[in-house]
């Protein structure tokens, strides 16, 4: 019995956004029929170094695809501020129809912040380019 590899751009996001390594996967296996619109991010202050990220996208294939979205204004947005951390503290996403649109929350630092779920903003914000990811 065979299996059959598929690795999609979203799973080469959310892998390197994680910091996973993953092999280079020959162009066949890449989903080239993916082609979001990035609808736009709006950014709250809420207590600090606290953030709140409201991103919108259209077209998105699951929620990994508004979470990406969602990190990669959240390391952008740490490297404005002069951080180079950030750490993912909840993600709500809600569809309609064709509309994604995600309700995500961060912590900004300098330093690499305790969590399991941190982020080096530089490395994100450069994967997020590889993948046509916009950032803020």
């Amino acid at each position: 019995m065979q299996s059959l590899l598929h690795i999609t751009a979203t799973t080469l996001a959310a892998a390197s956004l994680s910091g996973c390594v993953m092999q280079d996967a020959p162009a066949s296996d890449v989903d080239l029929t993916f082609a979001p619109i990035y609808k736009g991010v709006r950014t709250d202050l809420l207590d600090g170094d606290l953030v709140n990220f409201h991103v919108e996208m259209q077209g998105a294939r699951s929620g990994a695809d508004v979470h990406a979205y969602a990190a990669c204004a959240a390391a952008q947005y740490a490297l404005i501020r002069g951080y180079g951390f950030a750490r993912h503290v909840r993600t709500t996403i809600e569809t309609r129809a064709d509309v994604w649109t995600g309700d995500a929350v961060y912590t900004v630092s300098a330093s690499l912040p305790r969590g399991l779920k941190t982020i080096d903003a530089e490395v994100v914000v450069s994967d997020c380019a590889e993948n046509r990811i916009p950032t803020v």
